[in-house]
């Protein structure tokens, strides 16, 4: 391979909450960290080129992106998924959780039913409740180690909480689930026919293992564009997201116009320029890169996979369709939260997410990052290993 994302860097000591912070959030200094969502790789080369070429110029003043920015960004979207965007729909935000945060402002109203399905990405729910909506959960189901949508239910929900906004999490974090054709024009159709606006976290939707496609929501049924805000950044793609930069695409211009309303709001106006210059280098050159790290995440998939049946056979992976996050199932070890917990940190020395913070459905579960050197990765098995043992023994 031409990049090495065999290379261990240090990453202690340079403000990195992974790394620097483990003991304000209540961890132990020597923890080995796995657990949010950032990678232990270096950003590619081209894009810290482009960002040196831009530091040396040396004026950091207010900045704009130009037409160049939007056709970087169209290209990707159309080679990657095969989605044409156009320029009006663009709005560009500093992350797609504040995107979220906007649009659940501008779409509903105190009050409102915001629906979301768990276990999820945590920080939806903490959106949902932080702007003071009320949270609607419809639940996933999990049976014989996948996890499914339960159709009615979504229904049955949105229809007895007046839901306005739905939050899809395509593909989802954290079990892994790359939605086919089929599942998202069911949603879609039972979203349609409620009037519910949807918004769509696409975030992940560069990491997709073989024989799995990730579908753009909107670009599933023309209808679907209509009531759709998709949100996409090439931060989880990159490891860039200290760089602040989310580009969302709102086809609907009234949404739009009171997303945009509701963005104001809150005084913000352009990104950062380091955040355009890195966008476009990395949606510009990336493509080698990308596929170059998905093959090193699925030869990291397999030595878990295979380590976990052959060596720790009491924790079930939950098979990622995409994504470089991990669903791991440690209930085969009958262990109380607290209990599991304790396994994990000051038994096996290692920071996971555990699954609660997930909501629904997420007891008994723990989500790895496996976006690391593979060294990295073998000795935190290691590690788990061991305690595992201790425990059972």
């Amino acid at each position: 391979m031409q990049y090495n994302f065999d290379e261990i860097i240090e990453r202690k000591n340079t403000d990195c909450i992974k790394y620097d912070f483990a003991v304000k959030r209540g961890m132990p200094e020597d923890v080995l960290p796995l657990w949010v969502a950032d990678m232990d790789f270096r950003t590619p080369p081209f894009v810290i080129d482009a960002l040196v070429e831009k530091s040396r110029h040396g004026i950091f003043g207010y900045s704009e992106s130009g037409q160049d920015y939007f056709e970087i960004l169209q290209s990707w979207l159309l080679q990657s998924h095969t989605w044409k965007v156009q320029p009006d729909w663009l709005v560009k935000t500093p992350g797609v959780v504040y995107a979220i945060c906007t649009a659940i402002r501008a779409l509903t109203h105190k009050g409102d039913g915001v629906l979301i399905q768990q276990p999820v990405y945590y920080p939806f729910a903490g959106s949902v409740l932080l702007n003071e909506r009320r949270l609607v959960v419809n639940q996933l189901i999990y049976a014989k180690n996948r996890y499914a949508i339960n159709y009615e239910d979504f229904e049955n929900k949105i229809i007895e909480n007046k839901v306005k906004l739905f939050i899809l999490c395509n593909p989802h974090n954290p079990v892994g689930r790359v939605w086919t054709e089929e599942e998202l024009t069911l949603l879609g159709d039972i979203c349609l026919k409620h009037g519910v606006t949807v918004v769509s976290d696409e975030i992940h939707a560069d990491f997709i293992y073989p024989g799995y496609k990730h579908l753009v929501f909107a670009n599933t049924k023309p209808e679907f564009a209509q009531i759709t805000v998709t949100c996409s950044a090439p931060t989880k793609t990159f490891n860039l997201a200290g760089l602040q930069v989310s580009n969302i695409f709102i086809p609907n211009p009234s949404i739009r116009h009171a997303f945009r309303q509701e963005m104001a709001k809150s005084g913000y106006n352009q990104l950062g320029i380091m955040g355009i210059i890195a966008c476009k280098a990395a949606y510009q050159n990336g493509r080698e890169w990308l596929t170059e790290l998905i093959n090193y995440l699925g030869g990291s998939l397999n030595f878990l996979r295979s380590f976990l049946s052959e060596k720790i056979p009491q924790v079930k992976l939950i098979e990622p369709e995409g994504t470089y996050l991990v669903w791991l199932d440690f209930k085969q070890l009958n262990l109380s939260e607290d209990q599991l917990e304790d396994l994990i940190v000051k038994k096996a020395g290692l920071w996971l997410d555990k699954g609660t913070i997930f909501g629904a459905g997420g007891e008994g579960f723990q989500r790895i990052n496996i976006a690391c050197p593979r060294a990295i990765l073998e000795r935190a098995l290691d590690r788990l290993e061991k305690a595992i043992k201790d425990l059972i023994q």
